[in-house]
């Protein structure tokens, strides 16, 4: 099997879907990688061709040679015509949100696997992409916070005086709030988390945290592990019920998304103009419209001498564990789909089932029909 790495154009992407480690463990498929691809990355193609990957010059070069695609991010339609007949492309495609690359996928008879897709089954653990880059975008989320705060994040005892610990909310304790809570409590901060599963209770107070819960909300848990969409009055509910525990806060990282939908507002107007002044909100669910209503994509605004930042493709700041990471995922995918020298789409399992978006003209999903209705 042929096996091409893109190289990645979106603007502010500096990650790389396979590292040279990655390639030796499949010494009986060829490699190939457009120049300077992983340099951002700190992966240089010298690396790449100790590793046995051959070196060309673009994209349109590198699809129109091998079977097999890998990339980051949905590549430029433009380059669909140039893939071989048969062929294959992984990628995120960010279908929750956007389908418009489907139509085109399957006017060119393109096999496409979506990343964003695989399922949250224990089998799958190891593939799980949107995992591994949530936890650096959480990890990575604090100490944005720590350098932007007015404060200390640890408690300080010094002879002039002592210093109390920087207060910490996380909203949302799935994979990112997690690692955020981790984070803050390495640096030494007081850390209160939020989350409307009563699940990950456990989870948080094992890091050290003090877990936040509403008794009023019944459990918002769906099966996958997310949490469910909350109706209109449990969301404004919610938002006043964090009320006080945000305006008392110094730092606030937000991460509550819901697949497809929009970021639920967890806090208001009202919330941000009464937080202290100097505190520092993160808003990781920014790339879907954010849990501040004031939040800005990719921007950091300052309102009432408050920080809001909401910086989309955080894991491409900490490009090198999070191309590793994402190696990693991409290394137990392969050795799913590989068979000998070819690729076994093998329906019958759940996770390539499910990751299969478009095959033989077929939009597997029926995601473009869900779209129109």
């Amino acid at each position: 099997m042929n096996i091409g790495i893109v190289q990645e154009e979106r603007k502010n992407e500096s990650r790389v879907s396979i590292i040279p480690e990655t390639i030796l463990k499949f010494p009986k498929h060829n490699f190939s990688i457009v120049k300077d691809a992983g340099l951002k990355s700190g992966f240089y193609d010298q690396e790449y061709k100790n590793s046995g990957a051959r070196i060309v010059e673009n994209n349109k070069e590198l699809i129109s040679q091998n079977e097999l695609i890998i990339s980051v991010n949905a590549l430029d339609r433009d380059y669909y015509k140039n893939f071989l007949q048969n062929s294959i492309l992984i990628s995120n495609f960010e279908t929750f949100i956007n389908t418009d690359s489907i139509k085109n996928l399957i006017e060119n008879n393109i096999t496409s696997l979506a990343l964003e897709r695989i399922p949250r089954i224990a089998r799958a653990q190891s593939m799980d992409v949107l995992s591994s880059q949530a936890s650096v975008s959480g990890y990575k989320s604090v100490l944005i916070a720590a350098s932007k705060l007015n404060k200390y994040f640890p408690m300080l005892m010094t002879a002039a005086g002592t210093i109390p610990p920087a207060k910490v909310l996380i909203l949302g304790a799935g994979v990112a709030g997690l690692q955020a809570i981790a984070t803050a409590k390495r640096l030494g901060a007081s850390v209160t988390a939020f989350d409307v599963r009563k699940e990950v209770k456990e989870q948080v107070e094992s890091l050290g945290a003090k877990f936040l819960g509403m008794d009023t909300l019944e459990d918002s848990q769906e099966k996958s592990g997310y949490a469910k969409e909350l109706s209109t009055d449990e969301t404004k509910s919610t938002s006043d019920f964090l009320y006080s525990s945000i305006i008392q806060s110094d730092c606030v990282i937000t991460t509550a998304m819901i697949p497809g939908k929009k970021s639920p507002i967890l806090i208001n107007k009202k919330s941000v103009e009464n937080m202290k002044k100097g505190s520092v909100i993160i808003d990781l669910a920014a790339e879907r419209g954010g849990n501040c209503e004031l939040t800005k994509q990719n921007k950091t605004i300052i309102h009432n001498e408050i920080y809001i930042i909401g910086t989309l493709n955080i894991p491409s700041t900490m490009p090198y564990h999070a191309s590793q990471l994402l190696s990693k995922n991409m290394e137990s995918l392969l050795n799913l789909l590989l068979e000998n020298e070819n690729i076994n789409l093998n329906f019958e399992d759940e996770i390539i089932n499910e990751l299969c978006l478009t095959h033989d003209h077929e939009d597997r999903h029926n995601l473009l029909t869900k779209k129109r209705n």
